[in-house]
């Protein structure tokens, strides 16, 4: 019995909590403290409060009406003074932050813990100043890294033509083949840009399809073994593709997906040890988002791994990718070079599928994991 009432006890103080709360919030266009309009709807009532009892206290003492109305008109004014000067301070505040914003200094911020209208226009301000600063900085690192990346290519290729120019070197085949190498990763730098500009802007549409995984993967595997050959990539690490069952197929957009592949795998290359192995595995999705087409796909590599702290951050543009310390056994790793706009790119395209990417665990090297989840869940 004692229980019962216990529990009943606490059911109804919820109760009455939970309406008391309810009635509070009805209640705010009455409190002055909630609420621009109630603030002036009560500086009315006081001055109207104010001067009828100035007036009524002039017909019982009878003091001239004028004294009275002169009184009167002066507390009004100094009311009023004071109720405009307290709501009017956060616009004032705002208008300061405003010019300094105008002036590129998104570090200002209006004081809060107002409830009315103009407490919640505060918190919107302040949202958007912050906004706005991350906006900046992201600018501001997005030139720097762009302009970091772009110089190194440059300045070897301007050495590799100044040599040829003052007759340090010839113009042989091994100069030209490293002029090339440098102007292909000037290029690769530009379409790395211009994805990233087309993703902002939302303009890239997906064109899915049902095609057959086995005889797509290892079209890929080819152009990146064809690159090895013509001297752009390194020509130790064996590449192996294994896709279960064989005759596995996927929806999902080729083109888009054909860049993420390659990216993974380029990226694995570089930083993969001597002689080491590139596998790319695939296989059918699963999930509760796994539809008809569903597909997963791995790219391991021996190197020497990301770290854990890491691994979240690989994704993000200009982060860089592995981490160049040495590989186990003390074969070294690809120094790699690249943008740090390729698992950017590779994560936009596949979350443009509705999928993910992420870092797997893996016992040796790198195991990145994307999965597509074919024609259910796809974005419209």
């Amino acid at each position: 019995m004692v229980r019962w009432l216990s529990r009943w006890w606490r059911a109804a103080t919820s109760a009455c909590a939970q309406g008391w709360q309810r009635l509070w919030e009805g209640l705010r266009p009455l409190d002055p403290y909630r609420s621009v309009k109630a603030a002036l709807g009560a500086l009315v009532i006081v001055s109207v409060v104010i001067t009828t009892l100035l007036a009524l206290f002039a017909v019982q003492s009878a003091t001239e009406l004028r004294v009275i109305t002169i009184i009167s008109i002066v507390a009004s004014l100094l009311i009023t003074q004071f109720v405009a000067q307290s709501l009017t301070a956060p616009l004032d505040e705002m208008t300061d932050a405003a010019k300094a914003m105008a002036g590129g200094d998104y570090s200002r911020r209006v004081r809060g813990g107002r409830r009315d209208e103009f407490g919640e226009l505060a918190e919107n301000f302040n949202r958007m100043a912050a906004d706005l600063q991350a906006v900046d900085q992201h600018r501001k690192e997005l030139v720097a890294n762009v302009s970091h990346e772009l110089r190194t290519p440059i300045a070897a290729l301007r050495a590799v033509l100044e040599n040829v120019v003052d007759g340090v070197s010839e113009a042989d085949p091994e100069t030209m083949r490293t002029a090339l190498s440098q102007t292909e990763r000037l290029g690769r730098l530009v379409d790395h840009l211009l994805d990233l500009s087309r993703l902002d802007n939302g303009v890239v549409p997906l064109h899915s399809r049902r095609f057959e995984v086995w005889p797509y993967l290892a079209g890929v595997l080819k152009e990146a073994n064809m690159s090895k050959r013509s001297g752009r990539a390194r020509k130790d690490v064996h590449l192996h593709l294994d896709v279960s069952p064989p005759e596995l197929t996927a929806y999902a957009d080729p083109e888009r997906l054909h860049q993420v592949v390659a990216n993974l795998i380029d990226n694995a290359v570089k930083h993969s040890p001597q002689h080491g192995r590139v596998t790319v595995r695939a296989r059918p999705g699963s999930g509760p988002v796994a539809g008809e087409g569903s597909l997963e796909v791995e790219v391991l590599d021996e190197g020497p791994g990301i770290p854990e702290s890491e691994r979240q951050r690989v994704f993000d543009r200009f982060s860089g990718t592995h981490s160049t310390e040495p590989a186990k056994g003390g074969k070294g790793v690809s120094p790699g070079g690249g943008t740090g706009l390729g698992l950017a790119i590779a994560r936009w395209a596949v979350e443009l599928h509705g999928g993910r990417i992420r870092v797997a665990e893996s016992p040796r090297g790198c195991r990145i994991q994307l999965t597509l989840p074919g024609t259910k869940g796809q974005p419209s």
